[in-house]
């Protein structure tokens, strides 16, 4: 059996908990548990419609966000210090509790290399 975490999501001001196993996206937990996270490139770094707001506490757990996340977050609405994509983060045991926003609008710019 898989070890699971839990996952907070924030959307609408409602606050939703689950548990998902070790190794899930944020985006796989949100499309797994009906939370209206977009991901319109399917987790495939081309678009920013999986941005959350990660809250302050879990923010520095987190790897640093790769160059093409951070060209990606540039097109994403209304951008914090602690935006990331949902599909560049993935669960672990430290990441037990982890916590996020989810915005109430999103860009859909598409970047075709």
């Amino acid at each position: 059996m898989s070890e699971s975490v839990k996952i907070v999501f924030v959307s609408k001001g409602e606050k939703k908990e689950f548990m998902v196993p070790v190794g899930t996206t944020v985006l796989e937990a949100a499309h797994n548990n009906d939370i209206d996270l977009e991901g319109a490139c399917e987790g495939s770094l081309a678009c920013s419609t999986c941005h959350v707001i990660v809250a302050k506490e879990f923010y520095d757990k987190l790897s640093s966000p790769s160059e093409d996340e951070e060209d990606m977050l540039d097109l994403a609405f209304g951008l914090t210090p602690t935006s990331r994509l949902g599909c560049q983060i993935t669960m672990t045991k430290e990441l037990d509790g982890l916590t996020l926003i989810v915005p109430q609008e999103t860009r859909n710019i598409s970047i075709n290399n």
